[in-house]
Order: C-alpha cells, then structure tokens, then sequence
C-alpha cells in the first residue's frame, strides 16, 4: 500500500469515526429528551448507529492490519 493510499485509509477511519460519534450523539439525545414518547425512533438511531460503528470498527481494523503489514 502506497503512502497515500495509507493516508486515505486513515481519513477514512477518523470519518467514520466522526460519523459513527454523530450517530451515538443522535442516540443519547433520544434518550435524554425524547423518551419515553420518542420511543418509535430508538429502532432506526439505534440500527443507523450501530451500523455506522461497524463501519468505523471494520475500517478501523483494517488499518491497523496494513500498519502493521498483514494486510
């Protein structure tokens, strides 16, 4: 992997990061302001956050492989 498809790589991480932090944001302010009416809304956050933490964990993984050249 070039430097800069490493550097990519690693954008993509701390994006994904950020977004999955929105997601968890979004999921707390249901709680913290909307619930108990809100509840309709707790399946939706919760899939969209959990999804987007997969995605930030799975990126997250595979950058850690390619710095440490199993990848």
């Amino acid at each position: 992997m070039t430097d800069d498809e490493l550097k990519a790589l690693d954008r993509e991480v701390k994006r994904l990061k950020r977004i999955s932090s929105e997601w968890a944001s979004r999921l707390h302010d249901l709680v913290e302001d909307k619930l108990p009416a809100g509840y309709l809304e707790i399946p939706e956050i919760a899939q969209s956050t959990f999804d987007a933490c997969k995605a930030w964990n799975d990126a997250s993984a595979h950058l850690a492989s390619v710095q440490k050249g199993d990848a």
